[in-house]
Parts: C-alpha cells; sequence; structure tokens
C-alpha cells in the first residue's frame, strides 16, 4: 500500500482514510468494529472523526463515533495501527463550542477519555472561530502539543486568507502550526478548494484530507432521480446535485468506470487521490460490503484522458 507524507505532521498514511461521522449513527457499534478492523487489515491507518458526532441523532450528545473508536480499541485493536483524527469547536450543547483556550483544552480531555488514548494524532479545528484570537486558540494547541496529547495541528473549513494569517502567526510566534487542511472537496464541489486555498496548501506543505469525498453518496451513482433520494439520511443534500450538471458527472464516470471495469464511486475516489495536494480523501462506509467497494479505489490509477475528461465534465 503507498503511504503519503501527511504534510509535514510526520504522520505517512494511506491515500484513503476512514470517516467516523457515522459511528453509531448509521452504523452501529458491531458493523462499525468490523469496518474498522478491514480497514486496518488492508493497510489504511487514518480514522476521521470530531467530538460533535452524532449530537444531530435524536437522544444522542455528540461524542458517539469517539466512544466506538475508543471501544475498538478497548476490545484488543491496536493503537499504532492506527491513526486518529478528531475535531473541535462545533456545538456541543452543554458542552459549548468554538476555539477559545478553555474549550479546546477542555474538550480535547474529553475526547481522550472517550478515544481511551493518551495522544491524538491529529487534532484539528472543525470550524473557523472568528470570535476567539487566532493567537489564542493556536496557543492552546501548542499547550496539547508540547504536553504529548496531540501530535500534529490541523484546520477545517478554513478559507484561505484566514489559514494563511494562521500559518503567518505560529511562524512568527514560534509556535506549532497548522499542519493538513480538512476542505469540503469532490467532483462535484471543486471551487471552494481549488484556486487560492490549494495554491496555499501546495506553497506552504500542508496535507489535505478532503470530507464529502463522494458527495453524500451522489458519486457512487446510486442517486438518478429525485424518488432515489426520497427517506434517505442524507436525501436533502443529494438533491441538490440531481441537475443537468451533476447528471453529466455521473455519465462521464459510468463511461470511465466501464473502461477501469470498476464502480463509478472507485473513479471518482481516484480523481479526487489524483489531484494536486491531496493526501487522501476521507470516505465513509455504513457496511463491510460498501467499505470493501470504496477500499478499491486506492488501487486504481487514472490516465490522462481519464482525468481531463472528468475535469472538463466537473468544470
Amino acid at each position: 500500500m503507498e503511504k503519503r507524507a501527511l504534510g509535514r505532521t510526520g504522520l505517512h498514511i494511506a491515500p484513503l482514510a476512514l470517516g467516523g461521522n457515522v459511528f453509531g449513527w448509521t452504523a452501529d457499534e458491531a458493523t462499525s468494529f468490523s469496518i474498522i478492523d478491514a480497514f486496518v487489515e488492508r493497510g489504511f491507518s487514518l480514522i476521521d472523526t470530531a467530538d460533535v458526532y452524532s449530537i444531530w441523532v435524536p437522544g444522542h450528545e455528540g461524542g458517539e463515533s469517539e466512544t466506538i473508536i475508543g471501544n475498538w480499541l478497548q476490545r484488543g485493536g491496536a493503537r499504532d495501527k492506527i491513526h486518529i483524527a478528531t475535531k473541535v469547536g462545533m456545538d456541543m450543547h452543554a458542552a459549548g463550542k468554538g476555539l477559545s483556550k478553555a474549550h479546546i483544552i477542555q474538550s480535547a480531555e474529553a475526547s481522550l477519555r472517550r478515544l481511551r488514548t493518551d495522544h491524538i494524532d491529529l487534532y484539528q479545528a472543525h470550524v473557523d472561530d472568528v470570535w476567539t484570537p487566532l493567537e489564542e486558540t493556536l496557543e492552546a494547541f501548542a499547550t496539547l502539543v508540547q504536553a504529548g496529547k496531540a501530535r500534529a495541528i490541523g484546520a477545517s473549513n478554513y478559507v484561505a486568507p484566514r489559514l494563511k494569517e494562521a500559518l503567518a502567526l505560529s511562524k512568527d510566534k514560534g509556535i506549532p502550526r497548522y499542519e493538513c487542511l480538512q476542505p469540503l472537496y469532490n467532483l462535484v464541489n471543486r471551487a471552494l478548494f481549488e484556486g487560492p486555498l490549494q495554491k496555499l496548501c501546495l506553497e506552504e506543505g500542508l496535507g489535505v484530507i478532503p470530507y464529502y469525498a463522494l458527495a453524500a453518496g451522489f458519486l457512487t451513482g446510486k442517486y438518478r432521480k429525485l424518488e432515489d433520494v426520497e427517506g434517505k439520511p442524507r436525501g436533502k443534500t443529494v438533491a441538490h446535485y440531481l441537475d443537468p450538471r451533476g447528471l453529466d458527472i455521473l455519465g462521464e464516470l459510468d463511461k470511465i468506470a466501464a473502461r477501469y471495469q470498476a464502480s463509478p464511486a472507485q473513479i471518482a475516489l481516484a480523481w479526487l487521490i489524483a489531484q494536486p495536494g491531496v493526501t487522501a480523501p476521507i470516505v465513509s462506509a455504513t457496511s463491510l460490503q460498501q467499505f470493501e467497494e470504496i477500499a478499491k479505489a486506492a488501487t486504481i490509477d487514472l490516465d490522462a484522458q481519464a482525468l481531463q475528461r472528468l475535469d472538463r465534465v466537473s468544470a
């Protein structure tokens, strides 16, 4: 399995990361365990989660995904076989939100307890907090790195000017910087990352682990008309892609998938893996069968013609 450097974090990972957002939501604990087992057995290692997963489910209070990962470790899963990435900053209701020093430190301790580990490999700001000075946020993360509770830090959902400002501040203060970015990026959502943000990541040598790599399942090709999304957990999100451009992208994925004897999802992920600056797309699975299909994307090397056709249809 090819390993890629995750920016300057010192971590080397295979070119697919496992999304833990479904653990305890659309994948129960037993299913989640089986997916993590298969993920590790295939040579993958980075599992991405967040303290807020899955607070949107009635009766949940957040931390359910982290708890399942911690239970997997407690059951006998090898800590040295996985890299854990988790996030802080989203609204945890009674537990608070944002990127103040107090909230980051408190949230990190809570995540470590749920994960049943003594360190987080990649601790990320889940969303920018314009109400808290960047210096306070970065110094809080630095405290965790210096204490050995976080190996590296990263940012998610930052725009280019704020990320650039954060990197400059870290350099000026001589404190750990964001070494990784987690942006929304896939074949149907290209504008948020491509351009200044991608250029900055390449110039600064940041790792990039895009989320929504399959556009909430749209790029699997199983949703072709509005009736297909009715009653689905992510139906409202997927419905936005059911326009002429989205259907043209699916059509091109179908053609290239047939040539490679692959699935549309595998081709969509292979395109993302091949994009400049991208280290490993994050993709979730709610069954072992889904994961086994997705995992094959890491073995597909698209030729120039396939990449150009997908670039053109999704531009």
